[in-house]
């Protein structure tokens, strides 16, 4: 796995969270290793490797550790069909969303033909206020008092916003009484980012920042 990667932090905090015993082996992305070419011919991170067969994708690994460990630690999806079905389109919504907008305003290059920073900014923050609207009202997690597999999938995302300050001048979103009419949003992911960022699995799988800034560099 590679340490700095927002996918490969899925995966290792799922299983933090669930307290499954595992190997944790870091690879370098540019000089891949034969022994993760053999499991991942395409060479992605995170590659799971059980019982001697690989998987890829960290939300499949999600949801199969869950799935194949559901006696360790937190359940991470609802007992309900109805509301692991809700559970999994805010998942998708995290992947097919607000990461491609995260990766568009941090990739953001000023010139005359694709518009301004302020408007790849608002597209992110609409993302994540309409992440947050869906959010259980009390929480502190997005399905409630405990946390759930759509939040770790968005967490690592999160906890990166500094990025923006580093690179781009901000992120935008207001500080505390300075939302305006989305205060009550911006509120409810205070209060959610906060329960996220001290999670003890959370905590333990992530890396000080000056690690993180020459990927971003990049």
């Amino acid at each position: 796995m590679v340490l700095k990667s927002g996918l490969v932090q899925r995966t290792w905090t799922v299983l933090e969270e669930k307290g499954i015993p595992y190997q944790y082996v870091e690879v370098n992305p540019y000089h891949k290793p034969e022994s993760l070419m053999k499991l991942n011919p395409r060479g992605l991170v995170p590659t799971l490797q059980y019982d001697n067969k690989p998987l890829y994708e960290s939300t499949v690994i999600a949801e199969f550790l869950e799935e194949a460990y559901p006696d360790h630690g937190s359940r991470l999806l609802p007992p309900d069909p109805y509301q692991r079905a809700i559970s999994r389109i805010w998942t998708d919504f995290v992947s097919t969303r607000v990461i491609p907008s995260f990766q568009r305003f941090l990739q953001f290059q000023s010139n005359e033909s694709n518009g301004s920073i302020e408007e790849v900014r608002d597209e992110f923050l609409t993302t994540l206020k309409e992440f947050t609207k869906a959010m259980d009202k009390d929480g502190p997690y997005f399905e409630g008092e405990n946390p759930a597999l759509v939040d770790i999938n968005m967490a690592p995302f999160a906890l990166r916003l500094w990025v923006f300050d580093h690179f781009k001048g901000g992120a935008g979103i207001p500080s505390e009484g300075e939302g305006g009419d989305s205060e009550e949003t911006w509120s409810r992911w205070r209060k959610w980012l906060s329960a996220m960022e001290n999670r003890r699995s959370i905590k333990e799988t992530t890396s000080e920042r000056e690690h993180y800034v020459p990927i971003y560099q990049r």
